[in-house]
């Protein structure tokens, strides 16, 4: 079942949470910055394909297998992105959507609203990196 949106819909702390507007809201999001992600890869396909003369002088040889490695670990982390757009996706069909993976609780509006991938709250996601930077440190 979908909902009808208006194009100024922002979801706020005021409505119930993960109700059914700010559900599609956020399938939207997610939707659009996943076919903005799978534009740009195809866009740097055909630029790699285009680009993979060959390069008579060793320094533009170089210099171009440099930008065709930093574009392909672009691409690399944009797939990851990916995956994690994808599991959000899921997790708004099976309604765990928009609860901290730790606490249970509801992660902000604002948090997702900037970050729709996020799975912690913002005191999770804290703790979670004080623990990390604990065990780098050691």
């Amino acid at each position: 079942m979908t909902v009808e949106l208006a194009s100024d819909y922002r979801p706020s702390e005021d409505e119930p949470f993960m109700n059914e507007r700010q559900r599609e809201y956020f399938r939207n999001k997610l939707l659009a910055w996943k076919e903005d992600i799978l534009r740009e890869s195809r866009e740097t396909l055909a630029h790699l394909q285009e680009e993979s003369q060959n390069h008579p002088d060793f320094a533009d040889r170089a210099s171009s297998e440099t930008d065709r490695s930093i574009e392909l670990r672009a691409r690399d982390r944009q797939r990851k992105l990916i995956s994690k757009i994808d599991a959000a996706l899921e997790r708004i069909e099976d309604g765990s959507y928009g609860y901290c993976e730790e606490t249970g609780e509801p992660i902000s509006v604002k948090r997702l609203d900037a970050r729709p991938i996020a799975t912690l709250s913002i005191e999770a996601q804290e703790a979670h990196e004080r623990r990390e930077k604990v065990y780098r440190d050691d």
